[in-house]
């Protein structure tokens, strides 16, 4: 199992080199080549949305991505650090346009990947995607 972890300053041109560096570890990893593409866009949006999430809440924490090569999934995890739905209470009233833009980025994700969890919180939200792996033995 290796374990590749990459942080970027919250701004958009840092996302074409995530997009890469997922698309080379998935490559390494077994990832078909047909799903590349899948992969790459998928990271796109979810890096483009913590990006998005860190720029409009003034966060300056880098985003956080982490690709994880197990024996038979390849998974990734984008994490921002920008409070969610438990601790939106607080801030100002939200913003219908970046609502509705960052429900369109979710969406195109669920559209990409079969598996994949979106989780909100007070420290932060994590979308975590995975792809079965080319190659893997199945279980008996």
């Amino acid at each position: 199992m290796a374990i590749v972890e990459l942080r970027f300053s919250a701004q958009p041109e840092h996302v074409r080199t995530a997009r890469l560096v997922a698309a080379a570890v998935a490559r390494r990893a077994g990832v078909e080549e047909a799903v590349l593409d899948e992969v790459r866009l998928a990271v796109g949006e979810a890096c483009s949305r913590a990006v998005g999430l860190h720029l409009g809440s003034g966060v300056t924490n880098p985003v956080r991505v982490v690709l994880n090569d197990e024996e038979k999934l390849f998974s990734i995890e984008v994490v921002d650090e920008v409070a969610g739905p438990s601790g939106a209470a607080s801030g100002a009233a939200p913003d219908q346009e970046a609502e509705d833009e960052d429900e369109m980025g979710l969406a195109v994700i669920r559209g990409l990947v079969d598996d994949v969890e979106v989780t909100s919180g007070e420290s932060g939200g994590v979308i975590r995607m995975s792809w079965p792996v080319a190659g893997a033995p199945e279980l008996a």
